[in-house]
């Protein structure tokens, strides 16, 4: 388990270092859009990597990798709403900002850990397409609890599958990076 540890913490800094030049680029204005808006990123990002895995073809040029870090990223900024709220400002120091994203992609690396532990690393026999279907679910699901106004009745809530997708998709990529050496996606 310490080379899959050391491994997302190679996955986790690629996405850190493009969330950080994109919000060198366009500041927080993310801070502006609701959990229900990240989810449905994260659902257009989950339905290209289907479409690509099923056709082979990508129109827009996004690679699988590069789908999977928005993934990571957009499921970090909804973990960060969750917990600073929606705001029509976005006046957050940059730092502010990579303290929160540091901090959510620490308590994923702690979760992954626990459950890598309990399920013995099985995502390691998992083929791509069958990590992207589990992220697709949690998509699902979540788009469910919204609709439900955040209750549940025996499930986990949104934090939990926001949590859930970023460690799925950082799992493919740690499998991208093995079987293509060091993936070197360009930045979207």
């Amino acid at each position: 388990m310490l080379k899959t540890s050391r491994q997302f913490d190679e996955i986790i800094k690629t996405c850190r270092n493009l969330f950080t030049k994109k919000l060198t680029d366009y500041g927080p204005s993310f801070r502006v859009l609701r959990t229900t808006s990240l989810t449905d990123q994260i659902f257009i990002k989950v339905k290209s990597l289907r479409n690509f895995q099923t056709t082979g073809i990508s129109k827009v040029g996004e690679s699988e990798e590069e789908n999977l870090i928005a993934i990571v990223n957009y499921a970090i900024i909804g973990l960060i709403q969750l917990e600073k709220g929606v705001t029509d400002t976005f006046d957050e120091e940059p730092a502010e900002i990579l303290n929160l994203y540091d901090k959510f992609a620490e308590e994923a690396k702690e979760l992954m850990e626990r459950k890598n532990h309990d399920y013995g690393e099985a995502w390691r026999e998992m083929r791509v397409s069958s990590i992207t279907d589990l992220i697709y679910q949690k998509v699902l699901r979540t788009k469910q609890i919204e609709d439900n106004g955040g209750q549940t009745l025996v499930s986990e809530g949104l934090d939990a599958n926001y949590f859930d997708m970023l460690n799925y998709a950082v799992f493919a990529l740690i499998k991208f990076s093995e079987e293509k050496g060091k993936f070197k996606p360009k930045f979207i």
